[in-house]
């Protein structure tokens, strides 16, 4: 326990009666003794002779002196730290004997003290009293007492020992103050306050560090809690303690104003304030937040509010501490326009706010999401004090949790700009905004910065620019940047293992998602968590690997994980693939059991599954559960969407606001979303619809590898599609193809429809998969037989410049037909319920019916195996 020194504060008008009621005044602290009462009796007889000849006003501290010691000193604490429990104590001394002073063994005891090496503390001191050129004096025992004290309750007889080895006529308010000291730290606040009696009996002066000691003892006592009007007591016998120089000082009324605040007693609170202003003691900070505390626990913020203002009107200004304490106190119940009327007392006080105050505001708006109010308080803060690092790292967390990802970016740039020096926690913000919000090309900036500053980009900052690759399907630039982390000493942490296994479930690369796991298990000895399996799920599910999924599943369950809501649609997202309705509402009734309301995820992937097997009366029993929905907004609006009920300009507007409103949780959940919502409206056949909301989710900068056209390729990607989004991809694709035909433009060597990617793009299986397989068919449906599977690349259908001419020549013969393109991209009226659509007849398996003689095509692909 520190104790600090004391000042003297007198005060004339110090107020006995408005603190201690006069039926209190001669009430005297006395309760029953603890065990060690027994050993404090011959304390008392040793010493009730001695007189006070001196007085410390504060104990040694146990921490080395700020200067540093001499060579004596370090040679002496070298020596004996090398010493062997048997070893020789007087040789180590030998070298030195004449050229040591106690001041010189306090150094050395003050070193043994900061380590907690209380033996060889206890060695020495035993060897010094049996010398006569060394014996310790009072300051080495205190020492001593203190170093002993602190190793618990075992050791306090040793202590008592170094308190009677002291003569009773040399002992001081210093020796017993640190025997006292060792009693309270141990808790035994009441034989610390018998000591103080037996201190008062021995004519010993206790001094304020002593006075403080007992009382924070007692003060911090839980077992049984000392009463506070017992506080009060030992406090009254402080005041009124016949030296003139022990009066109460900060610590004192700061461990009263503690245990009142622990207590919840704002009454006595406001006393113990009104006291120490009269006294000339002036609050800190801490006793602030104590005020604060007692009135919040007695559910009375608004009196403080009241006392700060009489502070102020009596030229007591409380510092800008005391309104943070107020306004975080506000904050903590979520009191947003308090924590606000606390701000404007403060000006109105004439207290300027600092940027500590502004931050507190900043970061309660984020977290109610009142992102305008950010934005506004934040403006205002410019022009009253300059923002600092610790409040862009705020604004940083607060927008990143918003979903407002390049205004984050926005904001460090701003930042350099104004002079503000970012630190490290700025540029990791930075960098998981750019990850979550998929901004690749920002996250390489900020760790080039970084680069140039000298600053190492740590494991957390390279998982955000893993992530963010990631999400814009940059395989190899993300395994490159995983690569690169390792090489500079920042190892991955599950969070990157996980960033980079995301990235590729996305796209179904379950055998890449496999070997990332195996080298996190094997060669970092990192074993999978939730978000492991989470991604392991989404893999399977996208690669249509339906056993593997469930089988994943099963293993997190296994492993001890509770599945949350992605988990639960990871499994509903495997059964609906395979067409399972029972499993799939069994699931579906899981998720609504589990959460407050199933997402619009997975309302969208059980619409998709009764839509593909025909069952329309569920179908619509689910949207108008969607539909009547009060408790979201956004599944009314989205069940309207789906039935067609919001294709004018005012309402589509509300199906934009929804639609952006899903970027804000991150390119992972979003890209989930708008797969789902594109799978639905594909198969209830509202292609117009489908092709405005991808539209959106291009300009949300989703896809982002979905159109990509050169001299040499044109093409469209849809590996990281459901196959309703797929088809709808392809679809505009193909009639954007049929606009670039129209208009005669060069044609390039091949278009191409990029189906898989990763290992599987060797394989001949995949022409099997259900986004492959469905993609082809409708390929060929619709250009018969133009595109095929090359021999080199089986994760593309492609379609070579010999059929391009073909299909250009054709659409020039039709002498400028009112056809609008390749795919007609019309509402089709949802079908009435009974209707078959998708179940009427067998769908053409692998669609082998449409495979071009492979002879026709091997004389063109053998010119593009250079490309």
């Amino acid at each position: 326990m520190a104790l600090v020194s004391t000042a003297t504060v007198a005060s004339s008008s110090y107020r006995w009666d408005r603190l201690f009621p006069t039926a209190r005044r001669g009430r005297s602290w006395r309760g029953a003794r603890s065990r060690g009462g027994a050993r404090l009796a011959v304390v008392a007889r040793a010493g009730g002779a001695a007189a006070a000849r001196g007085r410390r006003e504060e104990l040694v501290p146990a921490s080395a002196e700020g200067g540093r010691n001499t060579y004596e000193v370090e040679s002496l604490i070298e020596r004996l730290s090398n010493l062997p429990p048997r070893g020789s104590i007087a040789r180590c001394l030998e070298t030195a004997r004449h050229r040591l002073t106690l001041q010189d063994f306090a150094a050395v005891y003050r070193e043994f003290s900061r380590r907690g090496d209380w033996q060889r503390s206890l060695r020495l001191f035993k060897y010094m009293q049996r010398q006569s050129w060394c014996r310790p004096d009072e300051h080495i025992h205190a020492i001593v007492i203190g170093v002993l004290g602190r190793q618990g309750p075992a050791l306090l007889e040793k202590c008592l020992e170094v308190f009677h080895d002291l003569p009773a006529e040399s002992r001081t308010a210093l020796s017993y103050t640190s025997l006292i000291a060792a009693y309270a730290r141990n808790a035994l606040h009441e034989d610390a306050r018998a000591l103080l009696d037996q201190m008062k009996a021995a004519g010993v002066a206790p001094t304020a560090a002593t006075y403080n000691t007992v009382l924070a003892a007692c003060a911090r006592a839980t077992d049984p809690p000392v009463p506070f009007d017992m506080l009060l007591g030992l406090f009254a016998e402080m005041r009124h303690d016949v030296s003139p120089s022990v009066r109460p000082d900060l610590t004192t009324y700061n461990t009263l104003l503690a245990a009142a605040a622990v207590r919840s007693l704002a009454d006595q609170s406001e006393m113990l304030l009104h006291t120490m202003l009269e006294a000339g003691v002036s609050p800190d900070t801490v006793s602030y937040r104590h005020i604060v505390d007692a009135f919040a626990g007695a559910g009375n913020l608004s009196r403080v509010a009241e006392l700060f203002s009489e502070m102020a009107a009596t030229g007591h200004t409380p510092d800008p501490s005391a309104y943070l304490g107020l306004m975080e106190a506000h904050t903590r119940v979520g009191a947003t326009a308090e924590a606000v009327a606390v701000l404007r007392q403060m000006q109105s006080d004439g207290c300027a706010p600092t940027a500590a105050t502004y931050r507190v505001l900043l970061d309660l708006y984020g977290r109610q999401g009142r992102f305008d109010g950010v934005r506004e308080l934040f403006r205002e803060m410019r022009t009253a004090v300059p923002p600092d690092t610790a409040t862009y790292n705020v604004l940083f967390r607060v927008f990143e949790d918003g979903g407002f990802f390049k205004e984050v970016v926005e904001l460090f740039h701003d930042m350099l700009r104004t002079g503000v020096e970012p630190d490290m926690e700025t540029c990791e913000g930075v960098m998981a905004a750019c990850g979550r919000g998929g901004l690749h090309e920002e996250a390489r900036e900020v760790l080039e910065y970084m680069t140039k500053e000298g600053m190492v980009p740590t494991a957390e900052a390279y998982t955000g620019l893993v992530e963010a690759l990631g999400h814009a399907a940059m395989y190899e630039e993300a395994y490159v940047a995983f690569n690169m982390m390792t090489e500079i000493g920042s190892l991955p942490t599950i969070e990157t293992y996980n960033a980079l296994a995301n990235a590729h479930a996305k796209g179904g690369l379950f055998h890449e998602v496999e070997a990332i796991f195996s080298r996190m298990t094997n060669n970092a000895g990192i074993q999978k968590n939730k978000d492991s399996f989470d991604a392991l799920i989404e893999a399977y599910c996208q690669g249509a690997q339906l056993d593997d999924a469930v089988k994943a599943y099963m293993e997190m369950r296994k492993s001890r994980f509770n599945p949350d809501e992605r988990s639960l649609e990871g499994l509903l997202n495997a059964y609906c693939i395979a067409g399972v309705i029972d499993e799939s509402k069994e699931q579906f009734e899981e998720i609504k059991s589990s959460v407050t309301e199933p997402s619009i995820i997975a309302y969208c992937m059980m619409l998709s599954l009764y839509a593909r097997s025909d069952r329309w009366t569920d179908a619509y029993d689910l949207l108008e559960e969607m539909k009547t929905n009060r408790a979201s907004s956004t599944h009314q609006v989205i069940a309207s969407l789906i039935k067609g009920e919001y294709d004018d300009s005012s309402n589509w507007q509300m199906v934009e606001y929804a639609l952006d409103s899903s970027t804000l949780e991150g390119c992972d959940y979003s890209l989930r979303f708008f797969n789902a919502l594109l799978d639905v409206l594909w198969w209830f056949g509202q292609k117009a619809r489908a092709a405005r909301v991808l539209d959106r989710a291009l300009k949300c900068g989703l896809f982002p590898e979905l159109f990509r056209d050169t001299k040499l390729v044109w093409s469209v990607d849809v590996h990281r599609m459901s196959v309703g989004g797929a088809l709808v991809a392809v679809s505009v694709w193909l009639n954007r193809l049929y606009d670039r035909l129209k208009g005669d433009e060069d044609l390039p060597q091949l278009a191409s429809v990029v189906v898989l990617r990763g290992e599987m793009e060797k394989s001949t299986i995949t022409r099997g998969l259900p986004i492959a397989k469905v993609v082809y068919s409708f390929l060929n449906d619709t250009l018969s037989a133009s595109f095929h599977y090359p021999k080199w690349n089986k994760g593309r259908i492609i379609c070579l410049k010999s059929q391009l001419k073909k299909l250009h020549s054709a659409i020039d013969s039709s002498n400028g037909s009112a056809r609008a393109g390749f795919v007609p991209m019309a509402n089709s009226h949802l079908p009435s319920p009974g209707s078959k659509i998708y179940t009427m007849e067998a769908q053409v398996d692998n669609g082998v019916g449409h495979l071009p003689e492979e002879s026709l095509l091997e004389e063109k692909e053998s010119e593009l195996l250079a490309l």
